[in-house]
This record gives structure tokens, sequence and C-alpha cells, in this order.
């Protein structure tokens, strides 16, 4: 029964064989028992091998290296083109910074560096609240000591964590916290602008009223400093909001829902009081794990219709990346395998941040210093365009059989 079976494999290997006209073997063994030659008469024999060595095809040479060929990108002419924001004002432009940022600027999608590359780097933000807030405790541990002095909060973001920018967030003037009033909140903001020298978003409550209270308060205090004032939304008087930026040069985040159509009716509304040059759009950031897709998604659209010609959606773009600290996964215990959250949050944190980067973000406002250290160091070598070495990647895999 055995030796049937056994013929049946064998029989049916011939059969598969037989479909191919040259088989080559390598390191086979074969253990032969008997081996018989039979030979014709000399002359037959002679005749038919002359005719198989005739008719054996010469053997094909396996290639030894890979087939080299030039590459040319498919470069594409774009008829829009993104319009440069200015933030924060030197001495010689009117203002106390030690340096001014300008974001914007691009003529083809984010970092295709073989196309037009961007005329100027995405930026982050780091985030400063003017009251103490609950913290994740991966975040708290990093600025425990701070966290009831803004001043002190803005001075270690920038000397110890190499902020280009800060985000004071006025978050003590909610009705429903302090309900501080806009002349202290602006006695906060004068007090920041004294310590460091880099250019400041300057964030609300998200109240609509009290919001534009502080921003007029705030606005003239600033005088010249070229604020982010974050931010004006569809539900804030915009043509007061927009009066006062535009009276002391500041810029306005046109804030929308993860709506274009919403995006460009906020932007078009504020065409008729401030010129492109002063605004900036945020189309809402939804953290990995809670619609990051969705966010990405609007943010390319957007960036992609712009470079299209689309003139409403121009605009540089803003990422409150810091939301991903919203996120449960971020910073609440969980299972073993989800690992520790003092490494989860920071990484929750940084792949939101570089999700955004490829969709065309330009200013980033986030929180943990690792996850600000890893875009900053993505940006550097995606705006560079260092060269992949081959050598480094050829042998990435390897199996036995």
């Amino acid at each position: 029964m055995a030796e049937k079976e056994n013929n049946e494999e064998l029989l049916n290997l011939f059969n598969l064989l037989t479909r191919f006209q040259e088989i080559e073997l390598e390191d086979v063994e074969m253990e032969i028992g008997d081996f018989e030659l039979w030979l014709q008469s000399r002359s037959v024999a002679h005749t038919a091998l002359s005719k198989t060595v005739r008719a054996t095809p010469s053997l094909r040479r396996k290639p030894t290296n890979i087939l080299q060929a030039d590459f040319m990108p498919p470069v594409e002419q774009y008829p829009g083109k993104v319009v440069e924001v200015t933030l924060g004002a030197t001495k010689g432009e009117g203002g106390t910074r030690g340096k001014s940022i300008t974001i914007g600027g691009e003529e083809a999608p984010a970092f295709y560096l073989f196309e037009t590359p961007p005329p100027h780097p995405p930026v982050i933000s780091l985030d400063v609240f003017d009251t103490k807030i609950p913290l994740a405790k991966p975040v708290k541990m990093h600025f425990a000591d701070v966290m009831e002095d803004p001043v002190a909060w803005a001075k270690l973001a920038v000397d110890k964590y190499g902020a280009d920018m800060i985000t004071l967030h006025l978050i003590s003037i909610d009705p429903l916290v302090k309900d501080t009033s806009p002349t202290e909140a602006a006695k906060t903001v004068e007090n920041v602008l004294q310590a460091i020298d880099v250019p400041i978003v300057i964030g609300g409550c998200g109240d609509p009223k009290k919001d534009l209270e502080v921003f007029e308060k705030v606005a003239e205090v600033g005088a010249g400093e070229r604020f982010l004032l974050s931010s004006v939304t569809q539900d804030m008087d915009l043509e007061r909001a927009c009066a006062v930026a535009k009276k002391y040069g500041h810029a306005v985040l046109s804030f929308t829902p993860m709506d274009l159509n919403q995006a460009r009716q906020l932007n078009r509304q504020l065409y008729d009081f401030l010129p492109k040059t002063q605004i900036i759009m945020d189309t809402t950031t939804a953290a990995l794990g809670y619609g990051l897709d969705y966010a990405f998604t609007i943010m390319e659209r957007a960036r992609l219709a712009a470079l299209m010609g689309d003139p409403e959606l121009q605009h540089p773009m803003s990422s409150g990346t810091t939301n991903a600290w919203a996120a449960r996964e971020a910073w609440k215990k969980m299972d073993p395998e989800w690992g520790p959250r003092e490494f989860r949050g920071p990484i929750w944190e940084t792949v939101t941040a570089l999700t955004l980067l490829l969709a065309g973000v330009d200013l980033f406002m986030m929180m943990h210093p690792a996850a600000v250290k890893t875009l900053k160091d993505t940006i550097q070598r995606l705006t560079v365009g260092q060269p992949v070495s081959p050598k480094n990647i050829a042998d990435w895999v390897a199996a036995k059989i």
C-alpha cells in the first residue's frame, strides 16, 4: 500500500515536471542505487546523440546585478500657492521678539522635494497655561514646578525644551473657571512677553463673547508683536475681532470643525476685514484613536484644493496636536500589552503629529517634550532630504526553508 502511494506521488511529480522545458536544481544531493546506461549501436547512438545536442537550448545565465535604469519623478505644476503668514516681530519690525517666524508659501504637497521644496519648515509651539489645570502624569512630571506660574512655564518651554513659539492658553478667563478679567489676562501676557523673546500664540477659553473681550485688551498690550489670536469662530463677532487684529497688527486663527465648506465660508467672511496674510486656518485635530484619519483627510484635501487654485483654502494650517492627550489610551492605566503610559502618551502625541505633518500642517501646538523633539528631528530630516544608503536596507529580511 505504501509503495503504491509512493508511486502515485512520483507520477504526479513527473506530470508536473513535464510542463517545463528546463529545470535547474541547486544544492541537491541524490542517492542512486543501481544505475544502468543502455547504448545503441555506434552509428545510431552517435546520430541520436548529435541530434540531442543540437536540439538542446543553450543554458540561460543568471543575472549578476540589478538592471540599471534612470528614474525621473513625475513633476507636476500646480496653479495655486499657499499664502505666507509671519508671526512675531523683531525690533526692526516694530516688536520686541528675538526672531519672527514665517509659515506657508508651499507650491507643492508636503515634502515633495523633487517638485518644489517648502520655503519654510513647519514650526512647533509649546503649550503654556495661565492657571493650574489637570494634566496627564507623563506631562505633569516635566512641568510640575511651574504649573502655577505661566511666566516660569514659558521660560522653561523656551530655555529647556527649545520651543520655536509658545501658546499661552488663557484658561482662567473662562466664566466657569476663574472668570479672570481682560485686564488681568493682559497683565499675564505682558509678563510673559518680557520673559521670553519668541513669537506667541494667544489662546482663549472657547467662550466667544469673553474671548473677544480679552483679545481686544491683549492685542492692545501686544501691539506690533504680531500675535496669533486663537481663535476666531463663526459664532463670534467677526468684524469686531478682525478690527482688533488689523489695528494692532496681529494674525487670527480661523477655527472650524472638520468641514471644508465651513472652513471656506469662515475664511470668505474674514476676507471682508483682513488680508489673507493675517489668516491661518485650523480644521480641528482629532487624535489617534479619536478619528485621526478624518483629520488627516480634511487637511490633505484642504492643501490639495489650495494648490489646485481654491483661493479660500490657500492658508497655512495649524494643528492642536495636544488633543492627542484627550484620547484615553494616551494617559489611562491599561492592560500590560498596551505598554507603560509614560511611553504610550508621548507616542500617541508623536504619531498624531507625524501623521498630520504629511498632510501639510505648518504650525503644531504640542505639549510633551519628547514628542516635540521627535517631530523636530523628523522635520529636519525631511526638509534636508537626506538620501538613504541602499546597503543599510538591502538585507533587512532573510529566510530559511
